[in-house]
């Protein structure tokens, strides 16, 4: 179908969502409505920016008509050159932004995410910058309006995270976090170094798509529940009470735990949701083995050779190995004003698709 066609189809689908939302039948069913109204903002972005289009393209036609018109009047002329070339310039850049919405949608974009942080090579300056990078996806997220709740951490003996599993939910989280899976790099000079040589070490970050209960269900009889008491750095008892909750998935082996509450009720729910997630993004890996390659890759087993981003303390400087972005505001970032790397690299992947697109057609 010839892209002028599709969008066509899409405004003629809009207009009788439009019409469907005022019907009294509608009105009256409120799960018939609220999938209506759904249907109708999902595609009101592309029929604004089609409808923007084709206001350009009617000027087109009126400013080079003018242009023939006035081949006698050299002013007027040079006028609507000048008028030509600015729609021509906004005509093509209105078009690169109907391709991009006219991508097949990612249907985990508008998804909560479970958040997984650890420290990888570098011992203890590993552990100190994975509890440095949480808080900067925690500033981000405040930024953004979102709420963060912290399932599962392992704190290390220096104040330093061991690992940290945290729920993230609001608006499009997974559209903007999506591209933050794999291994971030640090170099710096530790406190602890006395010559002032520069350390790198390394930890991974995981961004997992929430699963709902609807696509995700999980036997009880698969799963078997230990429980224990939570331990803080260097082991020692939290609580007296056997509050922790551990969780195996007896089918895949896989193992969640959960101490941060003081009841076993509320770890037990919280790591029901991590394993879900996990179990989600495994059916999403199986379903598609292109993404789990990227994915592969991009996590990788966090070793420093695997970088996907590199934060540079002594010169302040973040580089995105993915891109090519450089960034010499490091201080900013870690402080959460990361959107111009998301931005990026949405940017990015989304002309990747559009290539792929291209070369498909």
């Amino acid at each position: 179908m010839h892209f002028l066609d599709k969008l066509a189809e899409i405004e003629r689908k809009y207009e009788a969502l439009t019409a469907q939302l005022g019907d009294p039948g509608v009105l009256a069913e409120q799960s018939l409505y609220q999938k209506t109204a759904k249907a109708h903002s999902e595609l009101s972005a592309v029929v604004d920016k089609y409808r923007e289009w084709k206001g350009i393209r009617k000027g087109l036609e009126e400013t080079k008509a003018l242009f023939e018109e006035a081949s006698t009047d050299a002013e007027m002329k040079a006028l609507a050159h000048e008028e030509l070339v600015d729609l021509e310039k906004r005509q093509a850049n209105v078009e690169e932004e109907l391709g991009i919405l006219l991508l097949p949608r990612d249907p985990n974009d508008e998804k909560n995410v479970v958040l997984e942080i650890r420290a990888g090579t570098g011992g203890d300056e590993a552990s100190l910058f994975a509890q440095e990078i949480f808080r900067m996806y925690n500033r981000y997220a405040e930024s953004q309006g979102w709420r963060v709740e912290v399932l599962s951490t392992s704190l290390s003996g220096i104040g330093g995270i061991k690992e940290v599993i945290a729920l993230i939910e609001g608006q499009r989280v997974y559209s903007k976090l999506k591209y933050e899976s794999g291994v971030h790099r640090v170099q710096r000079v530790p406190a602890t170094e006395q010559q002032g040589r520069i350390h790198t070490s390394a930890i991974t970050v995981a961004v997992l798509p929430e699963a709902d209960e609807v696509e995700i269900e999980i036997d009880p009889k698969d799963i078997r529940i230990d429980t224990f008491c939570s331990s803080g750095p260097g082991g020692q008892s939290v609580n007296t009470t056997y509050s922790a909750v551990r969780l195996t998935h007896l089918p895949t082996g896989m193992v969640v735990s959960c101490q941060d509450e003081k009841s076993q009720i509320k770890n037990r729910a919280k790591g029901l949701r991590v394993l879900r997630s996990r179990l989600y993004e495994m059916k999403l890996q199986e379903q598609q083995k292109q993404i789990t390659e990227e994915r592969r890759s991009m996590v990788g087993t966090g070793d420093r050779s695997e970088k996907i981003r590199t934060y540079n303390f002594p010169q302040n400087r973040l580089t995105d190995h993915r891109i090519g972005l450089t960034i010499h505001q490091l201080d900013r970032v870690m402080d959460g004003k990361i959107e111009d790397i998301i931005e990026a690299l949405i940017a990015y992947f989304q002309a990747e698709k559009m290539k792929q697109a291209t070369v498909a057609a």
